[in-house]
């Protein structure tokens, strides 16, 4: 046999241990009613209960229902609990205060049982059912953020099946990217985006005519033009979009190839003028390069690429980054030896 669900839990709060008992006589039948005497009780017992509500009297010594009220909205784990407030006040100027500060309704002294119970029932109901809205609405922002990721996992394998590269090097640099960001200073969320956002990094390759992006031998001047348009064919490919991670992956796109000392492409950017999230990804996207087998060159050795990534300092790479790297270059090999190509 199926148990019952719990009763919702109301907090009164009341200096009064009489109107304490009168409102746990009209309200025990249905719910679950904890009590708090004194304002500053009252906040430790909604930290500890999270209720579905709370019936808060205004006038109390020391701390007022007010100000209990403003620092219940102002707790984040607290704010969204429906707060009653319980008066014997019935001026104007007094419920609109409450109101102001996030009350939901007001019931007034003496008590009118059904009166109460009928403000309760309704404001429980509403409390939860916009927690219902609230599960539903996250977890469809959480399948369309995850839809949207794999849109980008995708292009970026797209990309690469055009070039000479394999789709573990975006696997491989996107995870590098995210241990540079870490150690570079970028919160968890700044760098798990750019993580998200390198499979991008090269999907301006889609507009590059095979004649010069699968040529074998080295690129003349005219057909290095053409790759280098490959950063501005991604932005052009990715758009403006107001979303943050559509806007990264655009910026990824574009600055990538931008260089520390203003020699990079396309628009010769220097130091502080590339995002840092370019240039994270600048040295990720080089790494992994260097020490993948292309049909062109062989693989560096790491002590080869660190080299050379050293010998880049405040070149091509900014000296932060490059401080970064070496860092999780540990961490990196990990990643590598997990995400070997076939």
């Amino acid at each position: 046999m199926a148990s019952e669900p719990p009763k919702p839990v109301i907090l009164v709060v009341d200096d009064a241990p009489e109107s304490i008992d009168v409102l746990r006589g009209v309200l025990g039948t249905e719910y679950r009613v904890a009590a708090a005497i004194n304002g500053r009780l009252a906040l430790r017992v909604a930290e500890q209960l999270k209720p579905d509500l709370i019936l808060l009297d205004v006038m109390m010594p020391e701390m007022d229902g007010y100000e209990v009220c403003r620092q219940l909205k102002a707790n984040p784990a607290l704010t969204k609990i429906p707060v009653i407030f319980v008066t014997t006040l019935s001026d104007v100027a007094s419920e609109a205060r409450g109101l102001e500060l996030g009350a939901v309704d007001y019931v007034a002294k003496p008590y009118v049982a059904a009166l109460v119970k009928s403000r309760v029932k309704t404001h429980v109901a509403l409390h939860h059912q916009s927690l219902v809205l609230e599960e539903l609405v996250s977890q469809r922002t959480a399948e369309l953020l995850e839809t949207r990721l794999e849109i980008i996992r995708r292009l970026g394998r797209a990309a690469e099946y055009r070039d000479n590269e394999t789709g573990m090097h975006v696997i491989r640099m996107s995870h590098y990217a995210r241990l540079i960001a870490l150690a570079y200073g970028m919160s968890e969320s700044e760098a798990d985006l750019i993580m998200q956002v390198s499979p991008m990094h090269d999907i301006g390759k889609l507009g590059v005519p095979d004649s010069v992006l699968l040529k074998p031998g080295r690129l003349d001047a005219a057909e290095w033009e053409i790759m280098k348009r490959h950063t501005v064919i991604g932005a052009e490919i990715i758009g403006r979009h107001s979303s943050e991670l559509l806007s990264a992956a655009r910026t990824v796109a574009l600055r990538h190839h931008e260089r520390w000392d203003g020699r990079g492409y396309p628009g010769g950017l220097a130091a502080e003028q590339i995002p840092p999230m370019a240039r994270v990804v600048a040295l990720a996207d080089v790494f992994d390069a260097l020490t993948s087998v292309r049909p062109y060159k062989r693989a560096w050795t790491v002590e080869e690429a660190t080299d050379q990534i050293r010998a880049d300092h405040g070149k091509r790479f900014e000296p932060g980054v490059v401080s970064a790297f070496l860092e999780v270059v540990p961490s990196c090999l990990e990643v590598q030896a997990m995400y070997r190509d076939a």
